[in-house]
């Protein structure tokens, strides 16, 4: 019996996985990011090429019958000579197969429901919804970057977090949201105004996507009236977008995928918010890695390939 081997390459972390036909594990592998847009795309096809190699390691490549790149930044690959870095990270890790691309969203939603049509929904560093078709991204809302968009997003939750933090010194109204942003930036206990001018310099002095690192303390201290106001505005936003497109009569699965959607409360509410708002079934999805190689075994085995187990 053949193989197959899915990847999830993220910014952040690259995952292999190889199933038999069945569906059963048979070997995992682990490395850096391999968004070619976000690390230079030498880098991240090396990233490729080591999850490769450590999910196949003892096992025979050649096997391999069928593999799918799930990838953030996949539209980098347009490019010729980025593609020929991927292709050698790919058969120099033993693989005869084509090296098919998808987007990160695809394999999410694979991941999420084994449906060949509905709506995937990513609330991580940005956000971006998706509408899936035959298991291919046909429809996109959202997704323009920390710079024009995602909203919603960890990004944007960790901005209005500092913006809280701001308003609240000019009104000298502190909670412990805006406390915690306060001493997260390194700005010790002091008068209002000097300490707003601090928080302002500290912002700015790293790349705006770093304002993501406030995010997590939103959910923390979700009891805190700001900390309130910004989960439920994110909630808002988040389902709209998820819903974009979508007719009010649609049954077909949402599948949710990112740090926020894990979020307590902010993932709790969002997926009551979408429950109530549409009949569709809502999902998480955990491992895109796994609704990779599901849409590779797909590629042999029609529809009817098992889910990995």
């Amino acid at each position: 019996m053949g193989f197959v081997v899915g990847l999830d390459a993220g910014g952040t972390s690259t995952r292999a996985l190889v199933l038999d036909l069945d569906g059963t594990r048979l070997g995992a592998g682990v490395a850096g990011g391999a968004n070619p847009n976000s690390h230079p795309p030498e880098l991240a096809a090396a990233h490729v090429n080591r999850a490769l190699s450590a999910a196949l390691d003892g096992l025979d490549a050649a096997k391999v019958e069928s593999g799918v790149l799930g990838m953030a930044g996949s539209s980098k690959l347009t490019d010729p000579a980025v593609a020929a870095l991927f292709e050698r990270a790919w058969t120099s890790a033993g693989l005869r197969c084509p090296m098919r691309v998808i987007t990160d969203c695809e394999a999410a939603f694979a991941t999420g429901s084994a449906s060949p049509d509905g709506t995937v929904l990513v609330a991580g560093t940005g956000s971006i919804a998706a509408t899936i078709t035959d298991h291919r991204l046909t429809a996109t809302a959202g997704g323009y970057g920390w710079l024009l968009g995602d909203e919603g997003s960890a990004y944007w939750l960790g901005r209005e977090a500092v913006r809280a933090t701001l308003r609240a010194l000019e009104d000298d109204r502190p909670d412990a949201l805006t406390r915690a942003v306060l001493n997260l930036a390194g700005i010790p206990p002091r008068p209002a105004r000097e300490a707003a001018r601090h928080l302002i310099t500290e912002a700015n002095r790293v790349a705006p996507i770093v304002l993501a690192h406030y995010a997590p303390l939103v959910t923390a201290h979700a009891a805190a009236a700001s900390a309130g106001a910004i989960i439920a505005e994110a909630v808002a936003i988040l389902a709209d977008l998820a819903l974009t497109g979508r007719p009010d009569s649609a049954d077909t699965p949402i599948v949710l995928v990112g740090s926020l959607v894990h979020a307590h409360p902010l993932g709790t509410l969002l997926r009551a918010e979408l429950t109530a708002r549409t009949r569709a079934p809502v999902r998480i999805a955990t491992e895109s890695s796994a609704g990779a190689a599901w849409l590779a075994a797909v590629e042999v085995l029609g529809d009817t390939a098992p889910r990995p187990n």
